[in-house]
């Protein structure tokens, strides 16, 4: 089996997606054990140590156990993954997706009417301050980031730390796959308008409006993204 070395550089980080893309690719099938160590890292290009490394991340989210003395064997992620894998989920089966636009819609909702609740004058001028960072940005991929910028700290504005780290869970599987979904943030300032009345709900304290601003928007962009996704290039 012909596999591709990777560079030194950042050399954990690119073993984890490799090992990632291919586990979920099926090249490992689930409840099959790796090749030992000194072979997986010498296909990879790598050292033992980088490749424990990577192990280490890997059994972290669920998608391998290592046993002293049997080795590592592919676990059932669908059992027992954790959701810091949709990232790799979304590159490698781009339905998923469709899964991760619908948990994005209700959670969104229900961190927006926290926001309205629980929200402080300082977390108002940052929201206001983030709609018109994403209204002056100067790239289509600037604009994106702001966004996602804003939806973080919303989901701070709420003072619920479980959100927060949902969102940032969101955001991570959203963002390697942004160009691929910018139609929303074409012209910037038409991007800012799209998102003032969901900031101005939450600063209102107006817990309806801020559900449904939320879920206008969340609809509205992912009918942009969808249309990006299927239009030709």
């Amino acid at each position: 089996m012909s596999v591709e070395p990777i560079s030194r550089e950042s050399a954990v980080d690119q073993l984890e997606r490799r090992l990632q893309e291919d586990i979920l690719g099926g090249r490992y099938a689930v409840g099959t054990l790796l090749p030992p160590e000194r072979e997986l890292a010498a296909r990879y290009g790598v050292n033992r140590n980088t490749l424990k490394h990577a192990f280490v991340r890997l059994v972290q989210v669920g998608l391998v156990e290592t046993r002293h003395g049997v080795g590592t064997r592919v676990r059932d992620f669908h059992r027992l993954g954790s959701a810091d894998l949709l990232p790799a989920l979304v590159v490698a089966y781009p339905a998923w997706l469709a899964e991760v636009f619908e948990v994005r819609q209700s959670v969104g909702a229900l961190i927006a009417v926290r926001a309205a609740t629980e929200s402080s004058p300082e977390d108002h001028a940052d929201l206001r301050r983030q709609v018109k960072a994403v209204g002056e940005a100067q790239s289509v991929d600037d604009a994106q980031l702001a966004d996602a910028e804003f939806h973080r700290l919303l989901a701070v504005a709420s003072r619920n730390r479980v959100y927060t780290l949902l969102t940032n869970t969101l955001l991570n599987a959203y963002l390697p796959l942004r160009a691929a979904l910018s139609e929303p943030f074409r012209d910037a300032k038409v991007a800012a308008a799209r998102l003032e009345p969901l900031a101005e709900a939450v600063c209102a304290r107006d817990t309806p409006a801020a559900r449904e601003a939320s879920e206008a928007y969340m609809a509205e962009t992912e009918r942009l993204m969808t249309a990006g996704l299927t239009s030709p290039s």
